[in-house]
């Protein structure tokens, strides 16, 4: 019986040490399949397609530090949505109808930016 209330309680804290099965990793904030990453110096540009809307996220390389950040997405023929402000990790979701419509994205992060020009066409 005293072999049990110590073996037990190891067994239960290994399990959290390890992780428990079938945990899975962090969902995307995005919905949709990926459908264009564009790096950059400090982070990434990343742009999901779903059926009918794209979504966009801007991500810090190294997160921690606050920083100046923004994500901005476009349908061919209509209004940019962005976010911008000042973030540790991340910019966005902004997501946009494009439904049979290209879309271009733009992202930046401490004054480096990069674009994607006209995509999913």
């Amino acid at each position: 019986m005293l072999v049990q209330l110590l073996v037990l309680p190891l067994l239960a804290g290994s399990a959290l040490l390890v992780g428990a099965p079938g945990t899975a990793q962090a969902a995307s904030v995005c919905s949709g399949r990926p459908a264009k990453t564009v790096g950059f110096s400090t982070g990434e540009l990343r742009v999901y397609k779903s059926r009918a809307h794209a979504c966009a996220v801007t991500v810090a390389k190294k997160p921690g530090k606050r920083r100046v950040m923004s994500v901005a997405l476009q349908p061919r023929g209509g209004r940019v949505v962005s976010d911008k402000g000042s973030f540790t990790k991340m910019a966005g979701p902004v997501t946009v109808n494009a439904l049979n419509r290209c879309v271009r994205a733009t992202g930046s992060i401490a004054g480096k930016s990069v674009s994607t020009g006209w995509i999913l066409c």
